[in-house]
């Protein structure tokens, strides 16, 4: 029989909305914050459990929110809302907890949530420490693979268009959650707010998107074999540009790994305990002044 698997920590609420609460494994006065992807919640990754028990051995603590646009939520949702959520957990974390400060942990979509929050701001930007993205693809290059992507697109342009940007998308166009003209053309179209690392942007428009991520220690942590990534996409040459617009980025290319890195968990883990490691003590000057 294999072994039960368990994380033990506390929930806890860090708003006043019912979704607003997040799991914490350990106590400690340093956190990582988790935030996922699209459909992701709890335990959206292989490597999550292993990831909470590492970070213990430094005495970090691991933070798993649940946002609005958790599970199925995302469609009706914003990155301009997941920010202001991520804004409400940090300003917990310090005010509540005595947080002396946060790495933010970027999963896939939830990479262009820690971009899109640096970028607008709040108080509580000053207490992250160092952010790590991993899996940061293009969601509009993925769904121009799709059938139907582009029918879907101008049916949303038009709905923009006509003053509808926060009505529902036939059912069709998303069939995993109800999603919004406003939130399906950020996701599918060139330039939607959601478009942020598509092989195809100029580096000029990449760095316009991603250079403010200068300002504080970033890693990517890239799948070379990202089943969400089309084949057309030179991975390596991406991670190179998307590196160079944010100021030379550490840059870290797992050779073999899947998008989740469900079959590279531990260098996933590894990868996430150096960047700590070596980003941290310096990371503790505020890097915003």
């Amino acid at each position: 029989m294999a072994p039960k698997k368990e994380m033990l920590g506390k929930l806890f609420k860090y708003g006043d909305k019912g979704v607003q609460v997040a799991f914490r494994s350990g106590n400690f006065s340093k956190q990582a914050i988790f935030i996922g992807g699209l459909t992701d919640g709890l335990l959206a990754t292989k490597y999550v459990e292993p990831l909470a028990h590492a970070l213990g051995a430094i005495q970090w603590s691991l933070v798993q929110p649940l946002f609005s646009s958790s599970y199925t939520g995302y469609g009706v949702s914003s990155l301009d809302q997941d920010a202001q959520e991520i804004e409400s957990l940090i300003k917990f974390l310090v005010n509540e907890e005595g947080s002396e400060g946060v790495v933010l942990i970027g999963h896939s979509t939830g990479c262009q949530d820690i971009v899109h929050y640096l970028r607008v701001g709040g108080v509580c930007t000053r207490a992250v420490r160092g952010v790590i993205l991993q899996g940061p693809v293009s969601d509009r290059e993925y769904l121009a693979t799709m059938p139907d992507t582009a029918k879907h697109l101008q049916l949303a342009e038009k709905m923009i268009a006509e003053g509808k940007k926060h009505a529902l998308m036939p059912r069709e166009a998303s069939p995993e959650a109800p999603i919004t003209a406003y939130r399906y053309h950020s996701l599918a179209s060139p330039g939607g707010d959601d478009d942020m690392f598509s092989s195809d942007l100029p580096q000029q428009t990449l760095e316009w998107k991603l250079g403010h991520m200068a300002l504080i220690p970033t890693a990517i942590i890239f799948s070379m074999q990202d089943e969400f990534v089309p084949p057309h996409v030179d991975k390596a040459a991406l991670l190179k540009r998307l590196s160079k617009a944010m100021g030379g980025a550490e840059a870290i290319a797992v050779q073999g790994g899947d998008h989740s890195l469900s079959n590279r968990t531990a260098d996933a883990v590894h990868s996430i305990i150096e960047f700590i490691r070596k980003e941290g003590p310096k990371g503790w000057d505020d890097p915003w002044t």
